[in-house]
């Protein structure tokens, strides 16, 4: 449930609008393949690992069509320095063929068309949106969640649950304020030795403690 009050939730908002004022996804991309790889691959990774691996894999398969006739092995050795780089790469072609078989080669725009996607959850399919389109859609990621915890927006324990409170407490902008947390949580509120110092928003912090979802 949504644990602030609505005065609260307007001057938390105001000020992460004001900080983070048109922030856009640290991924490198060129165009909807490429931002929807580079996503797929950041789940528990980090952008700069991902922006490290994406040159030489979109170099090889500038597009589905490439992606979608890959070999395993070959996707592999590309992105092995990935976490579970061996189910990444097994997504990421069959991906390549669904979009290739079923949309013309074309990243669908719909939310429920690319949940279909393997390797594309409601988080992967919200951020894409959110990066693509400037989506009003809220995505909850590590950062997300413990930033909304420690500035007790929110007590709820799962992702999903997460992501329907802060759409409940903030409704509008929700673009930029994922955005907006997930550089906060990057480079401010860390898990470890977070930097009180640097913290805009140190009245509405209710504990330090790392908050994961379960």
């Amino acid at each position: 449930m949504v644990l602030r009050s609505p005065e609260e939730l307007e001057e938390i908002k105001r000020r992460f609008l004001e900080h983070y004022k048109g922030s856009k996804t640290e991924l490198n991309y060129n165009n909807d393949y490429e931002l929807l790889v580079a996503i797929i691959l950041s789940a528990q990774c980090t952008d700069k690992r991902v922006n490290m691996i994406t040159p030489e894999l979109f170099k090889k398969f500038p597009s589905t069509k490439e992606l979608s006739k890959a070999s395993l092995e070959e996707v592999k050795e590309l992105i092995k320095s990935c976490n579970f780089f061996n189910n990444k790469a097994k997504n990421l072609i069959e991906m390549a063929k669904i979009v290739e078989e079923k949309h013309n080669g074309k990243i669908p725009s719909e939310h429920k068309e690319l949940i279909k996607l393997p390797g594309v959850g409601n988080k992967t399919a919200n951020v894409f949106l959110i990066e693509k389109d400037g989506a009003n859609k809220m995505a909850v990621d590590t950062h997300v969640f413990r930033v909304a915890h420690r500035l007790g927006i929110t007590d709820a324990k799962t992702v999903k649950e997460t992501e329907k409170d802060l759409v409940e407490a903030f409704k509008t902008d929700l673009n930029e304020l994922h955005q907006a947390f997930v550089l906060f949580g990057r480079y401010i509120c860390t898990a470890k030795n977070p930097k009180c110092d640097k913290c805009f928003v140190k009245e509405f912090c209710v504990s330090k403690e790392n908050f994961k979802p379960k």
